[in-house]
């Protein structure tokens, strides 16, 4: 496997889930990933209720543990519903913070086959494709905390000489 592979290639998504539960970024700003689609559809992740190691100075959730809970999603889905030869990077990031996290709240981040195959067919020709993705932050009464958009770039790896 070359260094330009992905290395979860060969895991599955219950292992990887495992293993990503256990990520510095993650374990230590609080965040548990709860579910993760076999088919890499989808992930749910949780924040724990904000604490002296979490919350921020008003004791709420601070805004990079909103943000770490949906960062690395995308691109893990796209790339892994992908065949390997393709390149996925994020591209840019933004959060608006609509309100106070002030118990746990929940992220679902989901990219559906139909888009992977519209990817794939745009970036075919060897193009770059920059998609944007969105998803919802939510306390546990429903209110929205955050919302968050992350685009990708794509493109179909050059044949090696």
């Amino acid at each position: 496997m070359s260094h330009q592979d992905n290395r979860f290639r060969k895991r599955s998504a219950a292992r990887l889930r495992r293993l990503m539960n256990w990520w510095p970024p993650l374990l230590f700003a609080g965040v548990r990933i709860v579910e993760w689609a076999p088919d890499y559809t989808a992930v749910t992740v949780r924040s724990a209720k904000p604490n002296g190691l979490t919350a921020n100075a008003y004791g709420t959730q601070f805004g990079g543990t909103l943000y770490s809970m949906t960062d690395p999603f995308y691109s893990i889905l796209v790339n892994e519903q992908l065949d390997r030869g393709y390149n996925v990077w994020d591209q840019r990031g933004e959060i608006d913070y609509v309100s106070p996290g002030r118990g746990p709240v929940t992220a679902r981040i989901e990219v559906a086959p139909e888009v992977v195959a519209e990817i794939r067919a745009a970036a075919e020709g060897g193009e770059k494709v920059l998609r944007w993705f969105e998803c919802e932050v939510i306390a546990a009464d429903g209110t929205l905390v955050a919302k968050v958009r992350k685009q990708l770039y794509i493109r179909k790896k050059r044949p090696k000489d």
